[in-house]
């Protein structure tokens, strides 16, 4: 059987890779095949907080995030399924005067890149949130931003690309990529082969290695980013919750569940993929998120998750055309801020691919910022904070 034919083959089905293959078929009408070694979304696209944000990003980042959130708002509309994408709005709260003078710089310094935020003292905050914790003396508020299920968003995504044309590979690790004459050749472990003129890296921790055997080894490490869900609860906390150095996030859903998670990330393993909540981790983030709101104390867990994602030593993605290779593509190492960017992502990396030009700057996140690292520098991990 001689191998199937694409325009382009897509490695790795998380939310970049599946939005990609989305916006290939329904705006360029380019033949698409995805491959991803489990199911669409299940890895660390389908475990992450759902968060929504604009602000607190990388400021260049900041046009990007603008596309996405203009996908966010016509999910429903493009894919035919609810996310559960609610544009609650979302506060960076700060404890200390230090905290207060990084969220008032941001807010100026963002306000440049056509993100308009809103500053809140302690009285308005009060006001308007009673049940945040006394130690908040002030917060930046994003009007827009908001939470969506991260266990929704991706597969929704496969789903849609797969209606509209695209060759969706589930359980299907690749086991090989060669480099042709008039593209690549995939091959998954499974016996099948797919070619491909262009080819897409989209593969989470593990694009590193694609990159690497084409000459490009980033400098990447694997965690496990800490999650819980609580008993469902009346609902009172409308918008998601982020600090400047708590380390903890939060929101609810309108089912009354608190779903909180933080900068605190354990250890995973990468062959097979595996990782497992780390108890000491969740106790740290539980004694967090009181201060964050303790009306939350009496409440019980119900459950806690982690997965694998890839961190970079800047915590800054990988996006764009290869440096070293015609017609290969990377989007992955997006650090655990990755969700919201997901559906631009895709969007931006298909017009890429298909017409060779971006009219969303991407240039501080190409893979040539890395040029001149071994493979064994690459494999040394970045600090992590």
């Amino acid at each position: 059987m001689s191998p199937e034919r694409y325009d382009v083959v897509i490695v790795g089905g998380g939310i970049m890779g599946a939005s990609t293959a989305f916006h290939l078929r329904t705006v360029h009408g380019k033949s698409v095949a995805l491959l991803e070694r489990g199911f669409v979304g299940a890895g660390a696209s389908g475990v992450n907080f759902g968060n929504v944000r604009r602000q607190g990003r990388f400021l260049p980042q900041i046009p990007l995030s603008h596309r996405s959130r203009a996908i966010w708002g016509r999910l429903p509309e493009l894919l035919g399924e609810d996310c559960e994408f609610l544009p609650t709005g979302g506060l960076r709260v700060a404890y200390t005067p230090q905290d207060m003078a990084v969220v008032e710089k941001h807010v100026a310094e963002a306000r440049e890149w056509d993100l308009h935020l809103e500053i809140l003292g302690q009285n308005v905050l009060r006001d308007r949130w009673p049940w945040l914790g006394p130690d908040v003396i002030g917060a930046s508020l994003s009007p827009e931003d908001g939470h969506a299920n991260p266990r929704l968003a991706a597969p929704a995504f496969g789903r849609a690309a797969r209606r509209a044309g695209a060759v969706i590979h589930e359980h299907c690790e690749v086991a090989d990529i060669e480099r042709e004459p008039t593209g690549f050749r995939v091959t998954a472990r499974t016996g099948l082969e797919v070619r491909g003129e262009v080819l897409l890296n989209s593969a989470g921790f593990w694009g590193s290695r694609i990159a690497a055997q084409f000459g490009e080894p980033v400098p990447i490490v694997a965690r496990g980013p800490q999650m819980a869900v609580t008993e469902p609860l009346p609902y009172f906390i409308e918008p998601v919750l982020g600090g400047v150095s708590a380390d903890i996030y939060l929101r609810q859903v309108k089912r009354g569940n608190v779903v909180y998670g933080g900068g605190l990330r354990g250890p995973v393993q990468t062959d097979p993929p595996r990782a497992r909540p780390t108890p000491d981790l969740s106790m740290a983030q539980w004694g967090r998120l009181l201060r964050f709101v303790p009306a939350l104390a009496g409440v019980q867990v119900i459950r806690t998750w982690t997965g694998v994602e890839g961190y970079l030593e800047d915590d800054i993605p990988v996006m764009g055309e290869s440096a070293t290779t015609p017609g290969l593509f990377h989007a992955f190492g997006f650090c655990g801020h990755g969700f919201q960017l997901g559906p631009g992502v895709g969007a931006v990396m298909a017009e890429l691919m298909a017409t060779g030009r971006t009219s969303t700057p991407i240039e501080p996140f190409h893979i040539r910022r890395f040029a001149g690292r071994t493979v064994a520098q690459a494999a040394e991990p970045p600090p992590t904070g």
